[in-house]
Parts: C-alpha cells; sequence; structure tokens
C-alpha cells in the first residue's frame, strides 16, 4: 500500500475537526497496525501512527471505521474543559506557581500532588470502558455520513477488532476489546444481549 494516497483518502474520511487535531503518520516499524498515544495538554498535534504494511491487509471499510474511532477518541479527550478535575489540575498548577514564588516547599508539595492526583483522574476517565465506547458510538455516527448503516458501520468495526488482533499475532482480545465487542454485536443486530452499565465504567 502506498501510504501518501491512504494518507490523503483518510484525511478526506475524517470530520473536520479530526483534520484539524490530528496528524496520519506512517510508522513501518511499529508491531502495531495503528497506534495512538494518550494526548497531553501541550501537544500541538495528536499524532496517528499507521504500519501501512499492516494496515493493507484489512478490507477498506475496517480501516474506514478504524480510523474514524481512532480519530473520535482522540478528539474526545479534552485537559481544557470546565469540569471537577480539570479545575482542580489548574487550581494545583497555579497553587505550586504561587508556592515555588514564596519557597514553601510543603505548599509546592501539596499543589502538586493536587494537580498530579487529578491529571490521573482525567487519564482514567479517558481510558475506561465507558470512553471506549463511546468513541466507537461517535465513530459509527461520522460513518453514518459517510455512507455506511449503523448496522454496517459497527460490524465492520466489529471485524476491524478482531482483525487488527489476529495481524498483530495477539492470543486474543483484551478486556476492553471484549466488551467493545459485544456492544458493536448489539448494534450490529448479531447479538441482543448488550454491555450492562456497570461494566462501562471499569
Amino acid at each position: 500500500m502506498e501510504p501518501g494516497s491512504e494518507i490523503q483518502r483518510l484525511l478526506d474520511l475524517m470530520p473536520a475537526s479530526g483534520r484539524m487535531l490530528t496528524k496520519v503518520v506512517s510508522k513501518p516499524q511499529q508491531p502495531l497496525v495503528i497506534d495512538s498515544p494518550f494526548p497531553l495538554p501541550w501537544a500541538k498535534d495528536r499524532p496517528i501512527f499507521i504500519n501501512f504494511d499492516l494496515w493493507g491487509r484489512l478490507p477498506k471499510p475496517q480501516r474506514d471505521l478504524l480510523l474514524l474511532r481512532t480519530v473520535s477518541w482522540l478528539t474526545e479527550v479534552r485537559w481544557f474543559k470546565p469540569d471537577l478535575y480539570q479545575g482542580l489540575v489548574a487550581a494545583g498548577v497555579v497553587g505550586t506557581f504561587v508556592e515555588l514564588i514564596q519557597g514553601d516547599a510543603v505548599g509546592v508539595i501539596v499543589a502538586g500532588g493536587l494537580s498530579a492526583l487529578a491529571g490521573s483522574q482525567i487519564w482514567r476517565s479517558y481510558r475506561s470502558s465507558q470512553s471506549e465506547i463511546d468513541a466507537d458510538q461517535v465513530a459509527i455516527g461520522v460513518a453514518l455520513r459517510r455512507g455506511y448503516s449503523e448496522a454496517e458501520a459497527a460490524a465492520h468495526l466489529l471485524g476491524a477488532i478482531e482483525s487488527v488482533a489476529k495481524i498483530e499475532g495477539r492470543a486474543g482480545l483484551n478486556f476492553i476489546e471484549l466488551i467493545r465487542s459485544q456492544n458493536l454485536r448489539a448494534i450490529a443486530g448479531f447479538s441482543s444481549v448488550g454491555i450492562p452499565d456497570a461494566m462501562k465504567r471499569e
């Protein structure tokens, strides 16, 4: 697969928010089909690394849904939206700066600890099962505007999850992938059993 033309196709597939925030990068040396590091607050771009030799083994609809799902997850990570944990991070950073100026070592430790604790809660919330399922839902919503039906999009994303595990030589799916797969089976009409709300919050 020629990376340049595929990258351009993927950019055309993305929603406008994805084109503004993310950047598709060819990374032939990585063992993963697609990878996207957790976006840090100071990062200008949110890269999506693709091994195009492995990527080319997926059918086009699976590639489409896998890319849309990755973009959806990356664009949903918001460090600076107004909620409790973002407020605590900001307060902790300001407090740390003030305590540094005043030379109060205990104050620096307390304020820095507050920032670290709130930051870790933000990170955990975006790595939860609910966040991953939400990203799937957003990707399916975008796919509807790209000509897929909801059931088709869910089936292709389900197929992509399973195909990627095989291509990467993994023995099976991890816990979150299993939860996502069951949810996608329900959306695609392959199963009448959805995911209990308690499991989504894991």
